[in-house]
């Protein structure tokens, strides 16, 4: 079953969404005339895990194509292109493409792989996982309050230079020099800032708990280190593995019972 991209689709979802809600309850992310992207309905198009991974970047970024692609469509309705049988017909082709693969995620999303299988699949694949364990360059600012630190962590993800709230905030002596604590690997002093950096993307906040307080990291840049890595690195790549040899199982066995209770299938 060939899928549209992920993007097109979570772009094609948002657009049908808006079309539908025109004004709606919520809160508001954009506007373009009409049409409006609230949070709730943005959040909607995505399960909570590819949801926790979006970076704020990216999120800005999915916004900024949506307010892209509602411009773009709605000069398509003002020119009457909306309503020309081909475009109609691949509207409602989109839809029920976007539907389907709802049905399927939904599916997947009830899958248990437990930690057994996770292994079992790393020692029989093992020569597919033979890169070095990978090293992260952080930076860090430390503070003592938590609710100063999530502030602090919203100033800089929306747009406050994370250098000037180091040298403004930081309650460390790391924050002379910036608060570069260079390259951290797993088996360091620092390890607990590995295992932090190696869930966020190249220029990705976050947030740790520890020595008695609040650390806002940012992960700058990613290198390959001399020592190879284990299974715990290769966790949510085998997971996604799995899953994906499973989803065509899923769809196979969808439409044996799908078409089994509907029989009022013809072809002409």
């Amino acid at each position: 079953m060939k899928k549209l991209p992920l993007v097109l689709l979570i772009l094609a979802l948002l657009f049908f969404m808006s079309c539908k809600m025109g004004k709606q309850s919520g809160t508001p992310l954009a506007q373009v005339n009409e049409d409006i992207l609230s949070l709730e309905g943005f959040k909607s198009t995505f399960s909570e895990e590819e949801w926790n991974k979006l970076s704020s970047e990216h999120k800005k970024k999915y916004v900024e194509d949506w307010v892209n692609v509602t411009l773009l469509a709605q000069e398509a309705d003002q020119t009457g292109l909306g309503k020309e049988t081909a475009t109609r017909q691949r509207i409602e082709y989109a839809t029920k493409k976007i539907k389907a693969n709802a049905l399927i995620a939904q599916k997947l999303s009830q899958i248990q792989v437990t930690d057994d299988q996770l292994f079992n699949y790393y020692r029989i694949h093992q020569a597919d996982f033979t890169k070095n364990r990978m090293e992260y360059n952080v930076q860090r600012i430390f503070l003592k309050d938590k609710i100063a630190a999530e502030a602090l962590y919203e100033k800089i993800a929306g747009g406050t230079s994370f250098d000037e709230a180091v040298f403004s905030y930081s309650q460390e002596n790391l924050r002379d020099n910036f608060g570069n604590m260079g390259f951290v690997n797993a088996i360091g002093a620092d390890s607990l800032f590995w295992q932090a950096a190696r869930k966020l993307r190249d220029k990705e906040l976050g947030l740790l708990a520890a020595g008695g307080g609040w650390y806002i990291i940012r992960h700058i840049s990613t290198r390959e280190g001399t020592e190879p890595a284990g299974f715990e690195e290769y966790r949510a790549e085998i997971r996604t593995r799995i899953l994906l040899d499973k989803q065509e199982d899923i769809y196979q066995s969808l439409l044996r019972e799908l078409k089994m209770r509907n029989d009022k299938i013809y072809y002409y």
